[in-house]
């Protein structure tokens, strides 16, 4: 056969091809490809692919070198196996993997991420109604879901928006050597109660692979090339963090250059993802926090985290705990209440909420606690003492403050001893005991004496 003929052959397969994906994506069926690179993956390969099994059209793995059953272990759960040479370029090897894809729709997840079966079938629900909505879904092109980074013991210690479900079109491909981003084309929707699980971040898992030397190296690279992208800065800065925190010997250089690095993303006035923003003003937060010789450094640092991300929980916490501390309890609340009606305490998570707030509302409850108490307000103080005390009832800094504010705004006994026993036993002398010792220390002295009394009764 001529040359001529073969690469009339070819072409006319590529036309075949490109008209079946046309016609796909303007059926309004929905077609789930997903995609992923992977490199020595065997710990992960099957639970990453097990949960699209119900879903996907098709399920395309490429192998970036693994040495270990990676490969072996896709293919016998069905998977398209394809291999790329690594350059050193996640946004090459990614693209590739989307030029494999057939289906109209593309969910490009790692191996060390997943969704639970609920959110599965979520996912399938959210994109049949888009390609079932002719006038407002003809344009949406990204699904964004918030992704849940996950420590060892899994708790989350991040959640951030992501573009990992979108469109299978030409204009929708991924740029940078790392920490590769997808061109943004025509319109996203957020979905906000679909989350993707992600464990890659955990501490045994960076130690495993060596993914923050990786990281370190190819961020070099780019900035060998782009020595003024504050973008690569704020990466390798985070990452450079990552590398220090888990080595048991810290480079002191590396340290240096840390601070020196986030101090340049405070300062920059350059669009940046608000989660690297956040994470430059948190690192310097706890380099001053609880520091008697930096409270005015802490402070500054504090409300100008707070002013540049007003509606982060961890930046609005810190700031309005100096507040409480300064007595500005006034200003701290305002803060508190906000943020409050932003704060998920079940399944749901918001976008760059850590692990400090999101996983623990007692922290933002014990300072709206301190702000009601210093504000006179006796309802809110009785909430949220509540709530702290129904989280752990051997509180006795908080129980024995709270006592003495009802006692202070004429709360009788009888109601004190009804609001109390939606926390506490009050038929056991344990718990009696803890309420009469707290009372005593916060200067409730009659009141402790009251419950010793009851204590007696039981105690024969």
């Amino acid at each position: 056969m001529s040359k001529k003929k073969k690469k009339n052959k070819h072409s006319k397969k590529l036309v075949q091809k490109s008209n079946v994906k046309q016609a796909r994506q303007s059926s309004g069926e929905v077609r789930l490809s997903q995609c992923m690179i992977v490199k020595n993956e065997e710990k992960h390969i099957e639970k990453a692919l097990e949960w699209a099994k119900p879903i996907a059209y098709e399920q395309i793995v490429v192998d970036t070198g693994s040495t270990d059953k990676t490969v072996e272990i896709a293919e016998s759960m069905g998977a398209k196996i394809y291999h790329f040479k690594w350059i050193d370029d996640f946004s090459a090897a990614k693209n590739f993997a989307i030029e494999q894809a057939t289906g109209n729709w593309i969910a490009f997840l790692d191996a060390d991420e997943h969704m639970s079966p609920g959110d599965v079938n979520k996912l399938m629900k959210k994109l049949n109604e888009v390609e079932q909505n002719r006038e407002s879904g003809k344009n949406i092109t990204i699904i964004k879901t918030p992704m849940v980074d996950l420590d060892d013991e899994g708790n989350a210690t991040g959640v951030f928006l992501h573009s990992r479900i979108y469109r299978n079109i030409k204009e929708i491909r991924y740029s940078g050597r790392i920490h590769e981003s997808i061109t943004a084309y025509g319109e996203s929707l957020t979905a906000d109660d679909i989350s993707i699980i992600h464990t890659g971040y955990s501490e045994s898992e960076h130690k495993e692979k060596n993914k923050t030397d990786r990281n370190i190296k190819l961020l070099r690279k780019e900035l060998e090339s782009s020595p003024d992208s504050m973008l690569i800065k704020a990466y390798l800065a985070d990452s450079l963090k990552a590398k220090n925190l888990i080595s048991d010997k810290p480079d002191k250089k590396e340290e240096s250059e840390v601070s020196g690095l986030f101090n340049e993303v405070i300062e920059s006035n350059e669009q940046l993802p608000e989660f690297l923003i956040k994470k430059a003003y948190l690192y310097h937060i706890g380099q001053v926090w609880n520091k008697d010789d930096k409270k005015q450094q802490c402070e500054e640092l504090c409300k100008a985290g707070h002013e540049k991300l007003p509606d982060d929980l961890d930046l609005g916490y810190y700031y309005s705990a100096l507040l409480n501390e300064k007595k500005n309890f006034k200003g701290a609340w305002e803060i508190l209440s906000r943020l409050k009606s932003k704060f998920t305490t079940g399944t749901g998570h918001i976008s760059g909420a850590t692990a400090k707030v999101q996983s623990d509302p007692n922290m933002i409850f014990g300072q709206m606690l301190m702000a009601a108490q210093g504000l006179g307000d006796i309802e809110s103080t009785i909430t949220y003492a509540t709530l702290l005390l129904m989280s752990n009832k051997i509180q006795p800094e908080i129980l024995g403050p709270y006592i003495y504010a009802l006692l202070k705004h004429d709360t009788s006994k009888e109601d004190i001893l009804e609001l109390l026993a939606k926390i506490y036993d009050l038929t056991s002398p344990a718990d009696l005991l803890l309420i009469a010792r707290a009372a005593k220390d916060a200067g409730a002295v009659e009141f402790a004496g009251f419950i010793l009394n009851i204590a007696k009764e039981y105690m024969g």
